[in-house]
C-alpha cells in the first residue's frame, strides 16, 4: 500500500522546537499550513544534522556559477521565528530522512519516514506480500529563505541544551559526566 503522505508545499511555518527541560527534551519538527499541523519527533542529533545539511545545500547553490536562484547567505529578518511550538500531537517518531533540491520550484525538499521495528532492532526483514500496513511520511518543500531560517533556528534550539563533553561529544549533566572526573 502506498504511504500516507503529509505533504506541505510552501508551508506557513516549518520549525524544530522542543518540549521539556535540557537533558529530558523531546525534539519535534513541526510544519503548519493554515490550520493543518503535523509534528514529528526526532533526535537531537537528527535535528543538528538536518540544519547542517540544509545550510550545506544552500551554501553550495551560492557557489554555482550562473545560478539563477537568489539564495540568502543569512536568515532574512522577516522569516525569523522564535515562537513556541503549536500544540503538539506526535504523528510519528522519525527514522530515516532525506534532503534534496528541486530546481523547478527553487525549494529544499525534506522527506521524513517513521522509525520502524527494523530500525529499532537493526534487523532488516523483507515485508510479507500480505503486509498491508499503511506507512506514513512527511514531505516538506521549503523556499530558500524559509530553509535558511529553519536551519538557523534549529542550530539555536540544539545549542540551548546541555553542553557537550569536550572528550566524547555527548551531553554533560550538571552533576557530572563519565568522561570528566569530579572536581575536588
Amino acid at each position: 500500500m502506498p504511504p500516507h503522505v503529509h505533504e506541505f508545499d510552501w508551508p506557513d511555518r516549518a520549525v524544530v522546537g522542543t518540549i521539556g527541560f535540557p537533558g529530558a527534551r523531546t525534539f519535534y519538527l513541526q510544519v503548519r499550513s493554515g490550520t493543518r499541523v503535523v509534528s514529528i519527533a526526532l533526535e537531537k542529533q537528527q535535528s543538528a544534522l538536518l540544519a547542517e545539511k540544509i545550510d550545506e545545500i544552500l551554501d553550495q547553490l551560492i557557489t554555482v556559477e550562473g545560478n539563477p536562484f537568489s539564495v540568502p547567505t543569512g536568515t532574512p529578518p522577516e522569516l525569523v521565528d522564535n515562537d513556541q511550538l503549536d500544540a503538539v500531537e506526535e504523528t510519528f517518531r522519525t527514522g530515516a530522512m532525506s534532503l534534496g533540491w528541486d530546481p523547478t520550484t527553487a525549494q529544499v525538499v525534506l522527506e521524513a519516514y517513521p522509525i520502524t521495528d527494523a530500525d529499532e532492532d537493526a534487523i532488516v526483514e523483507m515485508p510479507d506480500e500480505d503486509d498491508s500496513d499503511e506507512t506514513e511520511m512527511l514531505l516538506v518543500r521549503m523556499p530558500v529563505g524559509t530553509a535558511r531560517a529553519f536551519a538557523k533556528r534549529t542550530r539555536e534550539i540544539v545549542g540551548a541544551g546541555r553542553p557537550a563533553c569536550p572528550a566524547c561529544g555527548y551531553p554533560m549533566d550538571p552533576d557530572g559526566h563519565i568522561c570528566t572526573p569530579p572536581e575536588d
